[in-house]
């Protein structure tokens, strides 16, 4: 599996593949005709609480990533879904986050990449 990370307000490209919303929140002042959305995985995205928590800031990157793996673990029927609903080709994760190093769909990416390897 091909898996690659976007900002949900990037245009669409080809090279996108299954363009995958993993935000509890649509988009603000993003209609869906531009999103080009295939599928949003709300019950992915991190807790209200632990987003708010977090707020983007680097210097909690580490332990933002632990406390929302901790979470999408105790999800394992979602994430299993969502596994299987993206298939094995490329897959783009969006997010509406400003901040493309340090975010909740580079987290689950590297999640899911992490179980693939192990299964």
């Amino acid at each position: 599996m091909d898996i690659r990370v976007k900002r949900a307000y990037e245009a669409p490209s080809d090279e996108d593949g299954m363009r995958v919303l993993v935000d509890r929140l649509w988009p603000r002042g993003l209609t869906r005709e531009k999103a080009h959305v295939d599928l949003w995985l709300k019950e992915l995205a991190p807790s209200t609480e632990l987003r708010k928590w977090f707020n983007h800031e680097p210097d909690k990157w580490e332990t933002f990533k632990q406390r929302y793996l901790q979470e999408l673990e105790r999800q394992p029927e979602a994430m299993a879904h969502a596994i299987a609903t993206m298939g094995r080709g490329r897959v783009t994760l969006l997010s509406a986050a400003k901040d493309e190093r340090f975010n909740n769909a580079v987290a689950l990416r590297e999640f899911i990449l992490a179980r693939r390897r192990m299964h």
